[in-house]
């Protein structure tokens, strides 16, 4: 028997699903004993969770339809009900625009998963559309909702913890959970060979800043995945304009993007050959002096606009 058909390795991919589940429902409870920085924590190992069961399962080839409906679940759960509790909990104290602001989140999220659900049986969508999830995915609105939490734990309270901002962001969050900007899937990166050892040292220094100022860098992290957005927007219309380039290696993409740059800048335009000759053939041909037959007076017009000059011969 094959050692990934093993019905207990088969069982693992859903067991890291029920254990980011735990989680998630693990930071109400330390956001009720005021402990907002192991609440923010436990959201990041469920979100880290969330991107291993999927992986696993198919590396194992594991998948099935319970896990499909378990993973979206507890997604909705961790990301969507639990930083909505952690927040209200936070900032409004009980509050009523408080709860209703929560509700809202929580709404967006369970509707962002389930579209989600029902683009993964799209089957008439462009190749280059695997690249990119529509909306911001929800580990990442978790942690994007939590962003005024997290620099209030790293660099103290401040305009972003407010109440004001923090109804703003959590709402501006919700709008992108459901919006159809594209933003980038990390399933689908390719990373050149040549880039592996500079990517692997800035993972590295990450790490590092991560252990020694854990909420700022996690802070920076979100900004720049804020950043990315704009990106995300520009390649997605850029390959749906180009969608055959997607099967392209990076360097050999990059190089289409350039020359058509330069194409644009020096004004170039395509060769006009075939107009030329076929506005030549459409010439009127009148009867010479000889009796033989060429472009006669009537055409000379025709050819001073296209450019040309006749023989001196005619």
């Amino acid at each position: 028997m094959d050692a990934r058909t093993a019905p207990g390795v088969r069982l693992l991919p859903n067991a890291i699903t029920i254990l980011a589940l735990c989680s998630g429902l693990s930071a109400i409870q330390f956001a009720l004993n005021k402990e907002y920085s192991a609440a923010v924590l436990a959201i990041g190992v469920a979100a880290v969770l969330d991107g291993l069961d999927g992986r696993l399962a198919r590396m194992l080839d594991a998948t099935s339809k319970i896990g499909a409906e378990l993973d979206s679940l507890c997604d909705g759960i961790s990301f969507g009900v639990v930083p909505a509790i952690v927040l209200f909990i936070w900032g409004w104290d009980g509050e009523r625009t408080g709860w209703l602001v929560a509700l809202v989140f929580a709404v967006c999220m369970v509707l962002r998963l389930a579209r989600f659900n029902t683009l993964l049986d799209d089957t008439e969508q462009p190749s280059f559309t695997k690249e990119f999830f529509v909306g911001v995915p929800a580990p990442a609105g978790a942690v994007l909702a939590l962003l005024p939490l997290v620099v209030t734990l790293g660099a103290g309270e401040g305009w972003w913890s407010t109440k004001p901002v923090l109804l703003v962001w959590t709402l501006l969050v919700a709008m992108l959970l459901i919006s159809r900007i594209p933003t980038l899937s990390l399933k689908k990166l390719r990373i050149p060979a040549k880039a592996i050892a500079p990517v692997l040292v800035i993972i590295g220094i990450a790490g590092a800043a991560l252990l020694t100022y854990p909420f700022l860098m996690l802070a920076v992290v979100v900004a720049l995945y804020l950043a990315h957005i704009p990106y995300a927007v520009y390649r997605y219309y850029w390959l749906s304009r180009h969608p055959e380039a997607w099967d392209v290696e990076p360097a050999e993409r990059r190089a289409l993007r350039r020359g058509a740059r330069s194409t644009r800048r020096l004004g170039l335009r395509p060769p006009l050959r075939r107009r030329v000759a076929g506005a030549a053939i459409r010439l009127p041909r009148l009867p010479r002096r000889n009796g033989t037959t060429g472009p006669g007076p009537a055409s000379r017009t025709s050819w001073r606009r296209l450019g040309l000059r006749r023989d001196r011969r005619d």
